[in-house]
């Protein structure tokens, strides 16, 4: 599956190529957080695990860098100067929800190629999907995110939404692709609302 706009009906993302984590015994677990989610959403929006940055200030997507929030700002009207109190509830109160593949995992520094898989723990995504009935829509903010689920999460699963879709990552480091053809690609997911 490629990092665009292509659904699986019913089951999660291809593969993509595995690459081995680089964390050491002695890097310390970083710890991801709790969903963001009201009763009814429909879409669940998925990263890998937060980032630095995101860590220290316990919020999603907090690299001043990061395409997420602008994205969010474009296709739903939340005001990325928000704070982000705010953007995340209007975010859920759209049915949209916020969570990640990983609820801890060993990585030095933010970049998903350094997860250390071994280390690696997901959320509970059973509970989740069995409390919220109305998703259509897994999206997953970039191939790594998309991996993880299938390697760590689909194998458990009995069922779940019955779309899932890997976009482009909205990652500082994903700058191969300009903030406008991420748009266009992550505007898929308004159909699912």
């Amino acid at each position: 599956m490629s990092d665009s706009s292509e659904t699986a009906r019913g089951r999660p993302p291809a593969a993509a190529t595995q690459r081995p984590g680089t964390a050491t015994a002695g890097t310390r677990l970083s710890h991801g957080f709790a969903a963001e989610a009201a009763p009814g959403a429909r879409v669940l929006l998925l990263g890998s695990l937060p980032g630095v940055r995101s860590i220290e200030a316990r919020e999603y997507y907090a690299h001043p860098r990061n395409a997420f929030w602008p994205i969010v700002e474009a296709l739903f009207g939340i005001d990325s100067a928000l704070p982000y109190r705010q953007r995340i509830l209007r975010l859920t109160a759209q049915r949209i929800a916020l969570w990640d593949v990983l609820g801890a995992s060993r990585r030095p520094g933010s970049l998903d190629a350094a997860i250390d898989l071994p280390s690696a723990q997901p959320n509970d995504f059973r509970a989740l999907f069995a409390a919220q009935r109305e998703l259509r829509l897994v999206a997953f903010n970039g191939r790594k995110a998309a991996e993880l689920f299938r390697r760590l999460v689909a194998p458990s699963l009995d069922r779940g939404p019955p779309d899932y879709l890997t976009l482009p990552s909205t990652s500082p480091a994903h700058a191969a692709m300009s903030f406008a053809d991420k748009l266009a690609l992550w505007s898929a997911v308004t159909r699912y609302l």
